[in-house]
Parts: C-alpha cells; sequence; structure tokens
C-alpha cells in the first residue's frame, strides 16, 4: 500500500499532480491510501514521478473542478478512481450515471454547487471600521471548502467595496483590487449587529408574499441550519403567523389598478377556449402538458418520440425558451437534460440563478431531426412548424406570467419578439413588448458547444454576464 499525502487537499492543480504521477508509475486505486495535509512521515505528492499529461474527458474535468472543494475525505480516492478508469480506456464513465463511482461523484458535484448557491444566497454584510476606512464583513458557515470558487460572485458584485467574508473554512479578503486568502476563524469573530441588518428585515418583510407561502418549499431553499446568520430569519416565525389573516385581508381588499401585466385569456389576443381539450384561460401547466401530449398541430410529431412541454414551477419570475428538443430531450421527454442543457446549468449557477426556480421551456416541442446511420442530427425549425408550435408556447407564458422572459437563441427570439432578430448585435438588451412581456435575447448555450476550444471561455463568460442580468 502507498500513502499519499495531498497538502492543500484542496487544490485540484495537486490532485492533478499526484494522479499523473500515479498513474504514470501503474499504481492502481486499491493500492494508495489518500490522506489531507502535510502529514508527518507520509509520502509527499512532489515526490511522486512525473508522467505525460493525464488523458481525462471533459466531463470528468468538470466534476473534479467542484468534486474537489467538497469536505468529504472519500472524494480523493474516489476521483483517482475515476482518472484512473477512464486513462485505462473507459471514457465515457462519466456518462454512465448507475455507475457507483459516478452517481457518488455526481452527488457531490450537485453538493458543492448547491452550497455555493447558498452562499452567493446568503452571506450577508455588516459593516464595521478598519485601518483602510470603512469595510463591509460578513460571516458564512459553508458545508464545503468552496471559498475560491465562490470568489468570484462576490469580487464582480461588489469591485469598489472593501469586503471580507468569514468562515470557519478560511477567510476572503477584497481590498478593491486584489484577493486574498486567509485562515479560518470562530463564529466568536463575526462582526455584530448593524443598521443593515434592519434594512434586511424591512426588505424580506417588504417582499413576502403571504399568499404564496410554502414552508416545504421555503425551508429546502432556506435551509433552517443558515437561519441563524441571516438578519431576516428572525421575522420568519411572525410573517408566517400573520400569513393566514394578511392572505384573507388582500382576498377582501377592494380591488387597485394593477400594474402593467397581461391579463389572463387576453395574450395576443387569442382565445384560450381554442384547442386541445378546451384549454381555458384558467388552466394549469399540468393540464397544458398533457394536451400537448397528443399534438398533431405540425407534422414533426409523426418521427419525433415525444412532445417535450417545458418544466418548472408555475409561480416561476423568470422564463428560459430555446429553439427545440434535442436528441436527449426527445428520448427523455425533458427539456434541457442534454450537454446544453448542463451547460445552461453551470451558467446559471455562476450567474447566481437556481435552475429550480426557473421555468425552461422550448419555441417547438417536438425534435426535428434528419437520420444519419444510427445518429440523428438537430434541423432548424422552419417558420410554420414555429409558429404551429407557437399557440403552445403563447398558453405556457399566458399561464405563467413572468416577470422576465429569457430568449435562448434566434429561433426563440423569433417566436417571442415575432420577427427574425439579429442574436449578436441584440443580445444583452431587456425590452419590454407589447403584452407587457419583458424580453432578454442572449445564444443559445448549444452555440458554445459548437465553438472550437479556444473561443469558447470567452463566449461562456459572454453568456454568463448575459444572464447576470436576468439574475
Amino acid at each position: 500500500m502507498l500513502d499519499i499525502a495531498l497538502d492543500p487537499p484542496h487544490a485540484l492543480s495537486r490532485f492533478r499532480e499526484a494522479a499523473r504521477g500515479l498513474v504514470a508509475a501503474g499504481i492502481p486505486p486499491q493500492k494508495i491510501i489518500w490522506h489531507e495535509g502535510n502529514v508527518a512521515g507520509l509520502f509527499p505528492t512532489p515526490l511522486l514521478p512525473s508522467g505525460a499529461p493525464l488523458k481525462v474527458t471533459t466531463a470528468f474535468a468538470e466534476v473534479a473542478k467542484d468534486v474537489i472543494c467538497h469536505s468529504d475525505p472519500e472524494r480523493l480516492p474516489l476521483l483517482y478512481e475515476a482518472a484512473w478508469r477512464i486513462a485505462k480506456g473507459e471514457r465515457d464513465l462519466m456518462q454512465v450515471a448507475a455507475d457507483p463511482v459516478t452517481h457518488r461523484l455526481l452527488r457531490m458535484q450537485k453538493s458543492v454547487r448547491r452550497d455555493i448557491h447558498k452562499m452567493h444566497a446568503f452571506v450577508r454584510f455588516r459593516c464595521v471600521e478598519s485601518d483602510d476606512g470603512e469595510r463591509y464583513v460578513a460571516w458564512f458557515e459553508p458545508e464545503h471548502f468552496i471559498l475560491e470558487r465562490a470568489a468570484p460572485f462576490f469580487t464582480e458584485r461588489f469591485p469598489s467595496m472593501l469586503w471580507s467574508i468569514l468562515t470557519p473554512k478560511g477567510t476572503l479578503n477584497w481590498d478593491g483590487s486584489a484577493l486574498s486568502f486567509a485562515a479560518p476563524v470562530a463564529r466568536s469573530d463575526a462582526p455584530p449587529a448593524d443598521a443593515l441588518d434592519d434594512w434586511w428585515r424591512t426588505y424580506y418583510r417588504a417582499t413576502f408574499n403571504p399568499a404564496r407561502l410554502n414552508p416545504g418549499m421555503m425551508q429546502a431553499e432556506m435551509p433552517k441550519r443558515y437561519w441563524r446568520n441571516l438578519p431576516e430569519a428572525a421575522i420568519i416565525p411572525e410573517l408566517m403567523a400573520e400569513a393566514r389573516g394578511r392572505t384573507a385581508a388582500m382576498l377582501e381588499a377592494m380591488p387597485t389598478m394593477p400594474r402593467k401585466r397581461i391579463p389572463k385569456g387576453d395574450l395576443l389576443d387569442l382565445d384560450l377556449g381554442e384547442g386541445p381539450s378546451g384549454v381555458g384561460a384558467n388552466t394549469t401547466i399540468a393540464a397544458l402538458r398533457a394536451d400537448a401530449a397528443d399534438c398533431t398541430r405540425c407534422h414533426l410529431y409523426k418521427h419525433a418520440t415525444q412532445t417535450v412541454f417545458g418544466e418548472g414551477p408555475e409561480d416561476a419570475r423568470i422564463v428560459m425558451v430555446g429553439e427545440q428538443p434535442g436528441d436527449q430531450e426527445d428520448l427523455q421527454g425533458r427539456p434541457f437534460v442534454g450537454p446544453a442543457g448542463k451547460l445552461l446549468d453551470r451558467a446559471l449557477d455562476e450567474a447566481g440563478i437556481d435552475r429550480s426556480e426557473v421555468y425552461v421551456t422550448n419555441a417547438v416541442k417536438h425534435f426535428k431531426f434528419e437520420p444519419r446511420g444510427k445518429r440523428r442530427i438537430h434541423k432548424k425549425p422552419d417558420r410554420p412548424e414555429i409558429e404551429a408550435c407557437k399557440w403552445w408556447l403563447e398558453r405556457e407564458l399566458a399561464v405563467l406570467k413572468p416577470e422576465l422572459i429569457v430568449a435562448l437563441g434566434g429561433t426563440a427570439g423569433q417566436a417571442l419578439y415575432g420577427r427574425a432578430v439579429k442574436v449578436l448585435s441584440e443580445r444583452g438588451k431587456i425590452s419590454e413588448d407589447a403584452r407587457g412581456f419583458r424580453l432578454l435575447l442572449t445564444i443559445h448555450p448549444s452555440m458554445i458547444l459548437r465553438m472550437p476550444d479556444e473561443d469558447k471561455e470567452r463566449a461562456f463568460k459572454d453568456f454568463v454576464r448575459d444572464l447576470k442580468k436576468a439574475a
């Protein structure tokens, strides 16, 4: 057996260096015991034999970037086992979700990404006096070692502010131009309450909608373990207790002039009573999805596996509209679950948007393709197909009434704007149409996948920048 000490244990570069040497030396996973930190008497990674570049897949590299931040010591042997197997020929390992190693790594990745999202959402700064003047300091308790992964969100959002984020796993410091990392601190070092706490409580009280209270969903998105560090958490029990009475008062109150919104049953002057099963103005997404399953409004249903309808909460504030289902979406019956969907998930995460709170759909609900041997090659929908399927898109929007619709690519833009759009010149602009919808146009994530490797990073950053406007 070979004992390997990885120090620092959460640096992907150190793991990559160690794995490269171990694979080059032909040492299988079962012959290694991994340790975290600089443990006296153990074989340090810098003394491992240098090897040729370790040939892993892009999918594994993406997973490793997240999993290395996980707090479970088992992540190191799992990552090495996956790297070893991929290097030995199992190139599709990360696509085999049923494989025990892949399954555990993907669960770890999901946990790390959720932890990053919660850090972005639940950091609360307080103003303190320092030698540099005013500095904003926050205390946060992450589950994993995510400081480095979460830092860009804060440097981009607060570039001119001096701030520090204290955690039991390390400290982030920003001086207005450079980011630095420092040692972990105790909760007793957290800054005391200040006037910003009152601001957070006022804001939360003003945005709390008693009619939409769902304690289970609220605690899923704002788990109780974060409450003790959230100023607004102190008033949550009070708001929950008042919710029933406030809702009743709202229902009994005299109606007021609404802000510009889409009246029910009056979307684009369409009669929502027309169509399959007599779809009416008070229908639901579930009812629309059931009716769309038998849609024959255009010829695409003849060759597609199934209708791929939209997915997400009916109270979603953001709706994202793509072009059409791809091969994986057609087989699974769900939108954005293929390669483009995974890229969209990553971009949403970096933009600070929770995918579970977004409704995703397509302008065309059936997969259009041409067969080439055993493969089905995507074909762009034609105008008649877009217009035929627009019937369903209009009704989805009539039910959802989102605050913002994001058009992903030219086909979605054409369906939503009612004209051909120039994506690259019109992207990133939020406009309001005659129906009262606010629209944001950007590229489709599949466009990034088709780019040369040297252009993908810049295109992805631009895509995230567009999505941050939605956030």
